[in-house]
C-alpha cells in the first residue's frame, strides 16, 4: 500500500491548519482522509478510488473559481485530500497499482 508523496502530505497538513484557523471547510470523511495523508499513513486501493471519486465531484467550473481563494470552504476541502496534486498522484498510484499482478480490484 502506498504513502502520498511529501508535499501531498504537506497540502493536508495545511488544510487542516486552515480548517482550524478559518473554521470551515471538508467533512468529517476529509479530516479524516487529511489526517491520514498528512501523517504518512499507507492508503489501500479503495482509499485512493475515493479520492479520484471525490476529486472528479468537485472539479467543476464553480468549485473551481470558489478555491482561488484560500481561505474559502473549497479550497480546503480540496486540500484536505490532497489538492490537485494529490489527485494526480492518486490516479497515477492506482493505475500503476492496476498493473501489479498482486493487485486485487
Amino acid at each position: 500500500m502506498p504513502v502520498a508523496p511529501a508535499d501531498v502530505r504537506e497540502i493536508a497538513r495545511d488544510a487542516l491548519e486552515r480548517r482550524r484557523r478559518y473554521g470551515r471547510g471538508g467533512t468529517q470523511v476529509g479530516v479524516a482522509r487529511a489526517r491520514d495523508i498528512s501523517n504518512g499513513r499507507r492508503l489501500s486501493a479503495d482509499t485512493l478510488r475515493r479520492m479520484v471519486s471525490f476529486f472528479a465531484r468537485h472539479d467543476t467550473d464553480a468549485e473551481r473559481r470558489n478555491r482561488r481563494d484560500r481561505t474559502s470552504a473549497a479550497y480546503i476541502s480540496w486540500a484536505l485530500w490532497g489538492g490537485s496534486k494529490g489527485r494526480a498522484w492518486a490516479v497515477r498510484t492506482l493505475e500503476k497499482l492496476k498493473d501489479d499482478p498482486g493487485y486485487s480490484a
